[in-house]
């Protein structure tokens, strides 16, 4: 049976000493940067109702390497932070390495799941649904520059990343 440590030994992971920085950033800022880069980024399927599904729900993300968390929810037609200790319905977690391997595209989001490279918990109707959202939604034009840096992350993190 394959355990969190397992997957962390498969994945190449962050460099501790990067995610020093990352640490003293207040989880607040954090959060809002995300939600930010998210609202702009899936901005014709919030406006479509293509997210509707996470309304009254909250979805916990869990970046393992880089010991980060991040609570959202839908609000209206805008992703917001969900309140504070709320308790989520489902929860993604994975490293950063395989989160930049689903933003970039490098891998699809079956192959991510099934080899439990992200891991699902909680609501399984509430993660297909958030499967097949990422699974449709044509992300390479809006990413602009972002994309190119991701790019560049994920190679040197499949490189050099422990």
């Amino acid at each position: 049976m394959s355990t969190h440590r397992d997957h962390l030994a498969q994945s190449p992971t962050i460099p501790k000493v990067l995610t020093l920085p990352v640490g003293l950033v207040p989880s607040g800022v954090r959060t809002a940067a995300l939600i930010q880069i998210l609202n702009r980024v899936f901005a014709p399927e919030l406006r479509e109702g293509e997210l509707d599904f996470l309304d009254g729900h909250v979805m916990r993300i869990g970046v393992d390497d880089a010991r980060l968390e991040f609570r959202l929810t839908l609000a209206g037609t805008q992703i917001k932070a969900a309140p504070h200790g709320a308790a989520s319905d489902l929860s993604i977690d994975g490293t950063v390495y395989d989160f930049l391997l689903l933003a970039t595209r490098r891998e699809d989001p079956d192959t991510l799941f099934f080899n439990r490279r992200l891991r699902l918990g909680g609501s399984t109707e509430l993660g297909l649904y958030v499967k097949n959202f990422l699974d449709s939604v044509e992300l390479e034009g809006r990413l602009g520059p972002l994309l190119k840096l991701m790019n560049c992350a994920t190679d040197l993190l499949g490189r050099f990343g422990r």
